[in-house]
């Protein structure tokens, strides 16, 4: 009878502890589904149910924006060293390569035009002659310039001349960027044989060598990314190409216009490529998840921690913003970032080292490509930009949010004739009803 009175008061000492929890569980539960957002901000994404933007918050590198590595503000700085023939138009400087540092001098290439007269403009490109350039990258050579600071510039003449007639590259050779690979360099452009707008930006990347820096160069005469088959997004050009070391072999990115030409100006898009060699001089295979950016324009690519990063400019629903991939490939948005540079070429010290884990950029060079106070003296210079998008350095002031931009900037921004007519009749309208 007392082992059965002992037995009876176990089975509800359990059923009691059962309920308990479960209750507690219950309780739990409640608690968590009706949770408020703390007031201090979480360092991880809190374990109760968010809003989408809640949620996304914490999908960035840092859920506020101030300690997100990969985002920055960026100062635009004018260089000096360099004559634009009183802004006349008929000397432009643009694309940029990203500076390196060699035995103590930074060096970087360029797309430099030096014409009788402006380019008459992509839509005229029947009036371009051997004298007279379509578009301000047309008539163009590869030159250079060296400076211990990266704001003075000594402008050291032509790195690669255009070939000859029929060779690859003879009308244009444009938007250099460098690669140093086992103690040689080399040179990747884009590479015309006629004036740009006469189909479209007609181009495939074509590349030089040499022992040195200053040269001479070797123009291997052939593209080394070619088009793409017909139908294929990147059927008429392989532009900007962009080069990293990662992962023991050679990453090159690079942008095409797709959706374009010939009739369908107005309805084109801007992506990027990835295509991978063993060695310079290629073979070059295109990556089968082709375009890696779905939105930006010219190329901009350093590597960030265990993987890169990528600046997408203008052009595309992601345009404005930082992006990151684990894996060079997948990239995903890390940041949303404004006044971003054209056309940059960051100062990367481990872009050729093959490190496993990159530290970021800290400033580089760009161009802005509407420096004519006329349309009839159309040229591009050359600026350098200083940002924090580096894992070495806290700028505090590159990390703020709270940039004023005066009125003129956004006044520049202002209705067009069309735009003004139309609001005028629609107000009209009202008057009449």
């Amino acid at each position: 009878m007392r082992f059965k009175n002992i037995f009876f008061i176990g089975i509800l000492s359990g059923l009691s502890l059962a309920c308990n929890k479960l209750e507690s569980s219950k309780e739990l539960k409640k608690t968590e589904v009706n949770k408020v957002f703390p007031h201090k901000m979480p360092e991880e994404k809190p374990n109760f149910p968010l809003s989408a933007a809640a949620e996304r918050m914490f999908d960035y590198p840092a859920p506020r924006v101030q300690d997100n590595e990969l985002f920055s503000q960026f100062k635009y700085t004018r260089l000096e060293g360099f004559d634009y023939n009183g802004g006349d138009g008929t000397i432009s400087r643009r694309d940029p390569s990203r500076p390196v540092l060699i035995d103590g001098k930074y060096y970087m290439w360029y797309t430099k035009r030096h014409t009788k007269v402006p380019p008459v403009g992509w839509n005229r490109a029947h009036e371009a002659t051997d004298e007279i350039p379509s578009t301000d990258w047309d008539l163009c050579d590869l030159w250079y310039a060296t400076s211990e600071d990266g704001f003075k510039w000594n402008e050291q003449g032509v790195a690669v001349k255009r070939p000859e007639k029929p060779a690859l590259g003879w009308r244009s050779i444009a938007t250099p960027d460098i690669l140093i690979w086992e103690g040689k360099y080399f040179l990747y452009f884009q590479a015309f044989n006629e004036p740009s707008g006469t189909r479209g930006d007609w181009c495939p990347i074509s590349m030089a060598y040499a022992d040195s820096p200053d040269g001479p160069w070797t123009h291997v005469g052939k593209p080394v990314v070619p088009f793409g088959k017909k139908g294929e997004w990147d059927q008429d050009q392989t532009q900007d190409p962009h080069l990293i070391k990662y992962k023991g072999k050679i990453y090159l990115y690079y942008k095409a216009a797709y959706n374009k030409w010939p009739d369908k100006r107005d309805k084109y898009a801007v992506a990027h490529g990835l295509a991978i060699a063993d060695n310079p001089m290629g073979p070059f295979e295109k990556h089968p998840l082709n375009p890696v950016l779905n939105s930006g324009h010219e190329t901009t690519y350093f590597p960030f921690k265990e993987g890169i990063a990528a600046l997408a400019i203008k052009d595309g629903n992601e345009a404005q913003t930082i992006q990151y991939a684990e894996d060079g490939v997948n990239f995903k948005i890390a940041s949303t970032v404004e006044l971003t540079p054209t056309a940059c070429g960051f100062y990367t010290p481990d872009a050729f080292t093959g490190s496993d884990y990159g530290r970021g950029v800290t400033w580089g060079v760009c161009h802005f490509i509407n420096a004519a106070n006329s349309r009839d003296k159309k040229h591009s210079i050359i600026a350098r930009v200083d940002c924090d998008l580096s894992l070495d350095i806290h700028d505090p002031s590159m990390k703020s949010t709270g940039v004023w931009h005066r009125p003129e900037v956004y006044f520049r921004q202002g209705l067009n004739i069309k735009q003004r007519e139309r609001i005028s009749k629609e107000n009209k309208k009202l008057e009449n009803e």
